[in-house]
């Protein structure tokens, strides 16, 4: 049988009298004990302990149960995050906290799935710069989504290094905002104000409103 780790504790036993399915979405399985006192738990928390119906258990191991419980929890939880879309270990840790799993288990769930090189900081990174210059976006701005995103700072040199010049992506928001037509300072300075917000550096979107209207009288 699996070694439980409560076979040291005070030896007040009590019954465990069922385990019953319930309507959990992720399978969780009621113990039942005797006094009325339940715990919901991951068929995994049975299975890894021996529970068996009909068993006696030292009253103090309800708090080893509720321990596993719970961990068993936050590293299924972590599983279901990270498999909706790639992220960092950091960004999977305060989402586990933010969903209601406590920091100690957050963290050992981070842990748990770096151990099994599921957590890729690196990668996350790269496809963040990939999807930033597939939308236009400057560097400025892919910078605040890699903070946003918990990439930790260190790995934001190399993956920027990644992104190409963003004349290309200038060059073609202006074409489409202004479609041919020849933009007074007016129209200038509104597309130039939205390449800033999309991140671009202002030298680069006045090199590229100077490709766009030769000789013209360009916003300061």
């Amino acid at each position: 049988p699996p070694e439980r780790p409560w076979t040291s504790l005070p030896r007040i036993l009590m019954r465990l009298e069922a385990i019953e399915q319930t309507q959990s979405p992720t399978g969780k399985l009621r113990l039942r004990f005797e006094g009325g006192q339940t715990l919901l738990v991951l068929p995994s928390v049975v299975a890894e302990h021996g529970l068996i119906p009909g068993m006696s258990l030292p009253e103090a191991a309800l708090d080893v149960l509720r321990d596993d419980a719970a961990l068993a929890s936050a590293k299924e939880r972590a599983v279901r995050i990270l498999a909706a879309a790639p992220v960092t270990g950091d960004e999977l840790q305060s989402r586990l906290v933010q969903k209601g799993e406590s920091p100690e288990h957050a963290a050992l769930a981070v842990q748990w799935l770096r151990e099994l090189n599921l957590l890729n900081d690196a990668a996350v990174a790269a496809q963040i710069v990939r999807s930033g210059a597939a939308k236009g976006y400057g560097a400025a701005r892919i910078r605040q989504a890699l903070y946003q995103k918990h990439v930790p700072r260190e790995l934001w040199d190399e993956a920027l290094e990644a992104l190409d010049s963003c004349d290309e992506a200038i060059d073609a928001f202006l074409q489409k905002r202004f479609r041919g037509t020849t933009p007074d300072r007016k129209e200038q300075k509104k597309a130039a104000d939205a390449l800033l917000r999309r991140g671009h550096r202002w030298e680069d979107i006045r090199r590229a409103l100077e490709r766009y209207v030769p000789d013209g009288d360009f916003p300061e």
